[in-house]
Parts: C-alpha cells; sequence; structure tokens
C-alpha cells in the first residue's frame, strides 16, 4: 500500500507562495531531483498543477539540473484532482467525485510513495485521515501573507525527523500521532 506524503515550500511564517520563495539553491533543488524519482506518483490540486506543468517543456535556458527534474517529473504519473479542468497533460489524469475515495484506491492500488501538492487538496486528505507524513521545507523567508501551508485542522502530529537541506533550509517531519 503505498503512502500518501504532504511536502511543499513554506516561509517561516506558514506560507507556500513559491514565487515569493524564489528557486531553491543547488543542492536543494538535487534533493528534490532524486526525491521525484524515487515517488510513486504526484497527486496535485489543479493550481498547484499548472503550477508544476512548466515541466513539461524544454525551455532553451535549462542546465543538465532543470532538464534532468523534468525528465524525473514526467516520467511519474499524475493525478489531478479538479471539478474544472476536463483533460490533463501528459502522464496525468483527472480525479473526480469522491476524491477521498479515489485517493484510498490509489493507497491500496500502489506501493511507494505518492506526493501530495497543494495546501487545500492536502487540508481535505488530512480531514478524512489519508495523509501518512507531513513535509515542511522551511525557507528562512517571513511573507506576512499568502496561502498557508495548513488550510484546516490537522491531526495531533508527532515529529519524526528533520534534515538540513542545502545551506539555508530545513525539512521537518511529522506523522499523525
Amino acid at each position: 500500500m503505498a503512502r500518501l506524503v504532504y511536502a511543499l515550500n513554506q516561509s517561516l511564517d506558514g506560507y507556500v507562495e513559491h514565487e515569493q520563495l524564489g528557486p531553491p539553491d543547488p543542492a536543494l533543488f538535487r534533493h528534490f531531483i532524486e526525491d521525484v524519482r524515487s515517488l510513486t506518483g504526484m497527486l496535485y490540486g489543479r493550481r498547484m498543477y499548472e503550477v508544476m506543468r512548466y515541466w513539461d517543456d524544454d525551455l532553451p535556458e535549462w542546465g543538465a539540473d532543470e532538464r534532468e527534474y523534468a525528465a524525473a517529473w514526467r516520467s511519474k504519473p499524475k493525478w489531478v484532482v479538479s471539478r474544472s479542468l476536463e483533460v490533463a497533460g501528459p502522464n496525468a489524469g483527472i480525479v473526480g467525485g469522491d476524491v477521498a475515495l479515489a485517493v484510498r484506491r490509489l493507497k491500496a492500488e500502489h506501493d511507494g510513495v505518492i506526493e501530495v501538492a497543494g495546501p487545500e487538496l492536502a487540508g481535505s486528505l488530512s480531514d478524512a485521515g489519508l495523509i501518512d507524513e507531513y513535509r515542511l521545507y522551511i525557507h528562512p523567508v517571513v511573507l506576512g501573507r499568502g496561502k498557508p501551508f495548513f488550510s484546516g485542522a490537522v491531526p495531533r502530529l508527532r515529529f519524526v525527523g528533520s534534515e538540513l537541506m542545502g545551506g539555508d533550509v530545513v525539512r521537518l517531519s511529522y506523522v499523525p500521532s
């Protein structure tokens, strides 16, 4: 059975505004390349998926690491939870209807880790008791506003680890207790 892991970059004050956090340093970006390679697949909310579709294109200004990340991302199945999208891009499908039931099926049908991205989607999956681990990539930036990492009630969490990622980002890992 697959594990569902909610992982996302955030500011010190808990916001996930990726454009304001800036690009990751080279060491953190290498971590993300290896992370994507290790995944069974990714589960996105529509808005986060639209942000990540950036990796479907090959851009001439990309270096070797960007091309490597794009290749890893494209190779993985993606499931997009959306009421408005009718078609998703390559290697992606739409999840509609009863999302909790669909995610339970995904977890039952796969092994490994399915990473979920998108705070609203993660909030609804947390409410349904489907998130197995929370990975918070904390950047040393205070934004003061934006979309929060946690979009609703979160079960009581138990700390399971931390790691310095790159020069100044800390990954905190928690599981429901």
